[in-house]
């Protein structure tokens, strides 16, 4: 599992926590989501795990802390808008990326 999760994993990223009621409500490890802070969803990766997510069409980079299960649409991870909006613009709904566990 150690290997799985360590490895460069590339999808589809979305958003979500602004216009869609999520922003407020309690995450899957209890705590309130905030649409303004560097979080993210995804289905396996540990609560807590930070990752570096790479928009591959311009490069931008951001660190996340995984705070929730999801994402239950056709992506394969959600970040926050705040995290999503530094990388790519929010009028894209969604963006190619890369991600790799960090700490």
């Amino acid at each position: 599992m150690i290997g799985l999760i360590a490895a460069l994993t590339c999808g589809i990223s979305t958003y979500y926590g602004v216009g869609d009621g999520f922003h407020g409500q309690t995450t899957a490890n209890g705590e309130r989501f905030d649409a303004y802070r560097w979080t993210a969803a995804h289905p396996y990766l540990p609560m807590g795990a930070k990752i570096r997510v790479t928009n591959q069409r311009n490069g931008k980079q951001v660190i996340v802390r995984v705070n929730d299960r999801g994402p239950y649409s056709h992506a394969d991870l959600d970040l926050s808008y705040a995290a999503f909006a530094h990388i790519e613009s929010a009028s894209k709904g969604n963006a190619t990326v890369c991600w790799r566990v960090v700490g």
